[in-house]
């Protein structure tokens, strides 16, 4: 019999949200979850199933039973022919970076971190940028699913077709992800090319730096008219980088830290911090080669409140000179750098803010210096309006106020998960607190 332990707290990476599960679970098999899951049936308790707790959100926690996937983290089978890899749902994208590497392969697009399982990745919709690459959920081909009654369903396409479409972003709410096969690429190296430009520079000429590169993405300095832009593409170049262990780290992380806990204090130092720091990182950036995943992952740096939405790609214009305009008019509000702005391709997920839409995911930040907290809702308010006029959908792993109402109107697809998940767990077994304001 599989044992939980009390007393644990569950924290999320930051610090934003947290939670003291009755009894935590690490199980080794699928007869453990199992298990666990008779258990939780018996005692009528909900199952919540975390990963790498990275979501900066409530969408992990609970106060009934937590299973933990850690220790289920190992790579099934290798397909070379198809360049397919089938992997337990706990396995880190860390680790699965390495073992692909070591097989000629790599998955073609990650996000910005990768300590995160592949079950949580496909669970909230991770994704980077490239519009012709979709969210990372889109590179799965197969998964196994057990539900809340302990029954293990293959489903693919091919198999449970209305059900995998649900899966590929879960939400965590229709049972516990056993295994996934991804679709990946041989490896490759990437060279990242970094470049200065205007914020209206860019937005007029949007569709020319979508198809100048495979990975284009773009920063903006708010307060500023100041664009970093970044062309990431596939090269046969040897890794090559100039790096600056004085910049990027002493000055790029710990004197920014500094200053933004002092701003805390005094407000108006936050456009000028912003300025200064596009110019001391990112105005005469220098470009760089190397593997794949090195170059789609990047430090985020230390904690902080962030909110990240999908909108129709043809809003981008729109929605950016709608926020930049208020924060104009509204000068005692700052806002921290970057507004990242990335975008993907549309598909058929069910739950995917690209439901059926090319589009543009426009990141919104907050620092938490040494933790503190800085005052954000006001700014958070404003952004969520923007993006709900212009048909956006908020992350599911970020903090967002979304509540059934607004994504019935969002999702065309919502009553069809909601009916598959109501149908395999029709206790709510897989509810919490975050979940209960999505589907009631």
């Amino acid at each position: 019999m599989v044992l939980g332990r009390g007393g644990y707290k569950f924290e999320n990476w930051a610090q934003t949200y947290g939670s003291s599960p009755e009894l935590y679970f690490q199980p080794t098999c699928v007869e453990e979850i199992k298990e666990i899951l008779d258990l939780a049936r018996q005692r009528s308790k909900r199952v919540k199933v975390v990963g790498g707790g990275h979501s900066p959100s409530d969408i992990a926690c609970t106060d009934d039973f937590m299973i933990r996937m850690d220790k289920m983290n190992r790579i099934l089978k290798v397909d070379k022919e198809k360049k397919q890899v089938t992997v337990e749902g706990g396995m880190l994208l860390t680790d699965l970076n390495k073992e692909l590497d070591k097989r000629g392969l790599a998955l073609s697009n990650l996000g910005a971190v990768s300590e995160v399982a592949a079950a949580g990745v496909i669970g909230t919709g991770t994704h980077n940028t490239g519009i012709t690459h979709g969210i990372l959920s889109t590179q799965v081909v197969t998964l196994t699913l057990m539900t809340a009654l302990g029954e293990i369903l293959e489903c693919s396409e091919a198999s449970n077709p209305e059900i995998f479409q649900a899966a590929r972003l879960h939400l965590g709410s229709l049972g516990v992800i056993l295994s996934v096969t991804i679709q990946c690429r041989s490896a490759f190296h990437l060279k990242e090319v970094p470049f200065s430009s205007t914020l209206q520079e860019v937005l007029d000429n949007l569709d020319t730096h979508l198809n100048s590169s495979e990975y284009f993405r773009f920063y903006w300095f708010p307060h500023t008219e100041n664009v970093s832009v970044f062309y990431q593409d596939p090269t046969d170049k040897p890794p090559s980088s100039k790096a600056n262990w004085f910049r990027d780290t002493f000055l790029g992380h710990y004197l920014l830290e500094f200053l933004l806990w002092i701003s805390t204090f005094i407000t108006g130092m936050v456009p000028w911090i912003n300025r200064f720091f596009f110019w001391l990182l990112f105005a005469s950036k220098s470009e760089q080669v190397n593997i794949s995943h090195k170059v789609f992952n990047f430090d985020c740096l230390f904690k902080q409140h962030v909110q990240d939405w999908a909108i129709p790609i043809e809003k981008t214009k729109d929605a950016l000179m709608q926020l930049k305009g208020w924060l104009e008019k509204n000068p005692h509000v700052v806002a921290h750098f970057p507004v990242e702005v990335r975008f993907a391709r549309g598909d058929d997920i069910l739950m995917s803010p690209c439901y059926h839409q090319d589009s543009c995911y426009m990141n919104i930040i907050m620092y938490r210096p040494y933790g503190k907290d800085v005052p954000h809702q006001e700014y958070w308010v404003e952004y969520e309006n923007i993006m709900k006029k212009v048909g956006g959908r908020p992350h599911w792993a970020k903090a967002h106020t979304c509540t059934r109402k607004d994504f019935e109107k969002m999702y065309p697809a919502f009553s069809t998960f909601k009916s598959i998940r109501e149908k395999l767990d029709p206790t709510g077994m897989f509810l919490n607190a975050y979940l209960e304001k999505v589907f009631y």
